[in-house]
């Protein structure tokens, strides 16, 4: 088993560290450090923000763009490659009746906070004003997740595996709430087409076809003709043209990665993003993410420098609305739907796992962090309200504590298999 420090270093160091140098460079000079998040690259390139000048609009490619909507798109990509080999392989995770109650408890974990948010905003009459971010403390940071998870339950606890099932759950449906509700402007659903038959075409092309041709030939010389010589390249292609297509129908182009997805070759099965055995499947699927893996820590890096530098003096309404939607409303949601697919619906926990510790992991889910404070940028626009939303996003750390605490109190059990 890997130490805890190893998991910090390996899938969160890089992002907290950018995170706390955004956050004393915004309070010490937030002149200078505003003028690095909107440093224009490029005034007229074909990517970027729209920007409405003379009667036309063009793109403006500014380096918060380019690390929000092209950077964090390869991220995305990752968390979405789960989503589908938890959905599509034979004994994918999110597949069968052993998926049922961690589902149904995702549910719960996005509707707790969304009620608790606005609840919270219409009793203190500012739901018109700060209604639009309800979707930010619905977020999971996965890899946060898991490592406090393991604080708390050991690393061969059952209560990790439904943690994977549940973040992962939460990563797909954070998906759609993304690509549904938060349009970065306005719809244009024909450019779908592109990102669509991109897609459609590198699966046919690279994929089905080789295979279709070595149907009854034991060496598969079309596939590994394939495979040798165009590599990743013609799904490089479709995902630039996904991306593209998705940025100007209006979508948020961070997605845009996700139709080319189904179309590369996979393995038959997944151990999960965290699992050391995953490292050995070297299906094209996977050899991608390993390429990636790197740069996307370092993209993390990045991610936190452009988002996380909020003043202190910016903690407002929204910072507890998104706050207390992440710290009571997740655990409350995932305990309550937890519960009603456990027992009245018969669907049951894993075994070695007790309804309390369905309580301790609500709170371990409670911390949005890097999801939420991406969540925030597109929900509110660039100003007081989005630095509050983000403040909240960056005080859901504190949900650690609390569910360390609550294992303690709730008698958690940490397991973990001996060494051999």
């Amino acid at each position: 088993m890997y130490r805890i420090w190893g998991y910090v270093s390996e899938y969160s160091l890089l992002l907290v560290a950018g995170a706390l140098v955004a956050l004393v460079w915004a309070n010490l000079d937030p002149a200078s450090y505003h003028a690095l998040v909107d440093l224009v690259l490029v005034e007229d390139a074909p990517i970027g923000e729209a920007v409405a000048e003379g009667g036309s609009v063009q793109h403006v490619l500014t380096l918060h763009f380019l690390v929000n909507d092209v950077f964090m798109a390869f991220f995305f990509a990752i968390a979405g490659k789960e989503v589908w080999e938890a959905l599509i392989l034979e004994r994918g995770s999110l597949r069968g009746r052993k998926a049922l109650t961690p589902l149904i408890a995702t549910a719960g974990g996005m509707a707790g906070p969304v009620a608790v948010y606005l609840g919270l905003a219409a009793w203190l009459g500012i739901l018109p004003e700060v209604g639009h971010g309800w979707a930010v403390p619905t977020a999971t940071d996965i890899a946060f997740s898991y490592l406090v998870g393991r604080l708390v339950f050991g690393p061969d606890h059952p209560a990790i595996r439904f943690l994977l099932l549940l973040a992962i759950a939460d990563d797909a449906a954070g998906l759609l709430i993304l690509a549904i509700f938060y349009p970065t402007a306005e719809l244009q659903p024909l450019w779908l087409l592109l990102s669509a038959g991109a897609a459609g075409a590198a699966f046919l092309a690279f994929n089905w076809l080789p295979r279709r041709l070595d149907r009854g030939r034991p060496l598969r010389p079309a596939s590994t003709w394939v495979r040798g010589r165009l590599g990743f390249w013609p799904y490089a292609l479709a995902g630039a043209a996904s991306w593209y297509g998705f940025q100007e129908a209006g979508i948020h182009p961070a997605l845009g990665l996700l139709p080319v997805i189904p179309a590369v070759p996979h393995a038959d099965r997944a151990f999960g993003i965290f699992a050391e055995a995953e490292s050995h499947l070297h299906d094209l699927l996977n050899r991608i993410e390993h390429a990636l893996k790197r740069p996307v820590e370092v993209m993390l890096f990045f991610f936190g420098l452009m988002n996380a530098g909020v003043e202190f003096s910016a903690i407002a309404a929204p910072t507890w609305l998104v706050f207390l939607g992440l710290l009571v409303g997740k655990p409350v949601g995932i305990f309550a739907l937890g519960w009603l697919a456990a027992r009245p619906l018969g669907f049951g926990l894993p075994r070695g796992m007790r309804l309390a510790d369905l309580v301790a992991l609500g709170c371990v889910a409670a911390i949005g962090f890097t999801v939420a404070l991406f969540v925030a940028t597109v929900a509110f626009e660039q100003g007081p309200l989005q630095d509050a939303a983000k403040m909240g996003a960056l005080f859901s750390f504190g949900a650690a504590g609390v569910a360390i605490l609550a294992g303690r109190l709730l008698r958690v059990e940490r397991v973990q298999r001996p060494a051999r």
